[in-house]
């Protein structure tokens, strides 16, 4: 294990925030950016380090955590000039909130394991003071649609709307998939498909969740799987000369089959 010593660590966060103080103060695209020009950039930095995790580039990860600080401490630093917060209010305003929610490591509750230490998270996220949202108030509205799924059901799971054995989860997957067959062989009504298409992707991803899965992560890895094999096929047929569109679905399996076989 890597050691930490505190004092470097403070001292190298006090320089990145001298610098963000000459950046915003002498730079002409620094001095520009406000919180809703950031706001992207932000969410497109995560996704770069979502990236780097899912190759398990450490290397990479570093490089992308430092831009994801560097977003925190540019947002404090236009919190502390219009007088709205700084970075000090940022890390203290974590700080308490973790220790409030930790009363099994900073109290005296006793909890046995992670999905009791998630439920006692949201419990005491609803009862926070001046918190009079809904359970599922939490989960962002921009959050991509899996994500948001997964997140509203964990939420739901945590005051108690969820199956009590897992298995049966697939009574109800099984269900919305003849629903959805129904749609798309008898009725063929269009809208009536698409939100079956919904209903049943949810029930898949509350399996995933009750089986302890990450469906985002779970289909990402796929995505990239058939994008190797994809590029595979492709680079084959280049180089024999061949137009991938003259293929027919046989003859490209065969490529695709080599690539598995490769390990692609």
């Amino acid at each position: 294990m890597k050691q930490i010593n505190k004092d470097d660590a403070l001292e190298s966060f006090g320089r990145l925030l001298d610098i963000m103080d000459e950046l915003r103060a002498k730079c002409p695209w620094d001095k520009k950016q406000t919180f809703e020009t950031l706001r992207n950039q932000s969410i497109e930095e995560v996704y770069e380090l979502a990236d780097a995790i899912l190759e398990g580039d450490t290397e990479e990860m570093k490089k992308e955590l430092g831009d994801v600080l560097l977003h925190i401490v540019f947002y404090a630093k236009i919190g502390s000039e219009q007088d709205a917060f700084s970075i000090t209010d940022v890390v203290n305003s974590l700080c308490e909130k973790l220790i409030y929610r930790h009363p099994h490591v900073f109290g005296e509750e006793n909890l046995k394991n992670q999905q009791q230490v998630k439920e006692r998270w949201e419990q005491l996220k609803q009862k926070e003071k001046g918190r009079k949202k809904g359970v599922l108030s939490g989960v962002p509205e921009s959050l991509p649609a899996m994500i948001k799924a997964g997140r509203m059901q964990s939420k739901a799971r945590a005051v108690g709307f969820d199956w009590d054995q897992k298995e049966d989860v697939w009574d109800k997957v099984a269900e919305e998939f003849d629903e959805l067959k129904t749609e798309l062989f008898e009725t063929h009504n269009k809208e009536n498909i698409e939100a079956e298409f919904g209903d049943f992707m949810f029930s898949i991803i509350n399996a995933a969740r009750l089986y302890g899965i990450d469906p985002e992560t779970a289909l990402e890895k796929t995505n990239k799987k058939f994008r190797r094999r994809f590029n595979y096929l492709e680079s084959q047929t280049l180089e024999k000369g061949i137009e991938l569109q003259k293929l027919n679905v046989e003859q490209m399996d065969v490529y695709w089959n080599e690539a598995k076989k490769k390990g692609l």
